[in-house]
């Protein structure tokens, strides 16, 4: 099931590359964009943490948290962000509970078959808790930048 706009983000608590268990509630009065991603490591998901990574300080002086959420152990999360210099949480949903709380978890297109996996999804979370922003099956390349244009960041 999709969000709609205005509903209220599905609360969470995951274990995050910060070495810290993150939750949604510590950011109540702030701006956050959670981003879905199917696998670290792989190109169209490096591609787009690298877009995060490159304009991380955008964000920060909007004051817009960004976190990303996989189905990828820790450990995985932890050579991502290594690997590429990731500066932002990520989180690990091996049993995918919150993505699909999200509705990006789910059928969808890979390589012409039908498979169930993450579907690349962007929420943009309002202070107050609801969703500003919910977008299914983005992009890779270039999301971040539009995505940017359109918070006016």
């Amino acid at each position: 099931m999709q969000l709609d706009i205005g509903q209220t983000a599905p609360m969470f608590t995951l274990p995050s590359t910060t070495g810290q268990s993150i939750s949604l509630a510590e950011y109540a009065g702030s701006r956050v964009v959670l981003y879905a991603f199917p696998a670290a490591m792989t190109p169209g998901c490096t591609t787009q943490a690298c877009d995060f990574r490159d304009n991380i300080v955008a964000f920060n002086q909007a004051k817009v948290a960004v976190l990303g959420i996989s189905p990828d152990s820790i450990d995985t999360l932890h050579e991502f962000a290594e690997r590429d210099g990731l500066t932002f949480p990520l989180l690990a949903d091996p049993d995918h509970a919150v993505l699909e709380s999200y509705g990006a978890w789910g059928e969808k297109k890979l390589y012409g078959k039908t498979v169930i996996g993450v579907i690349r999804s962007t929420f943009v979370i309002a202070a107050d808790g609801t969703i500003e922003e919910a977008r299914y099956n983005v992009k890779a390349t270039g999301h971040v930048a539009k995505l940017m244009r359109e918070l006016g960041i």
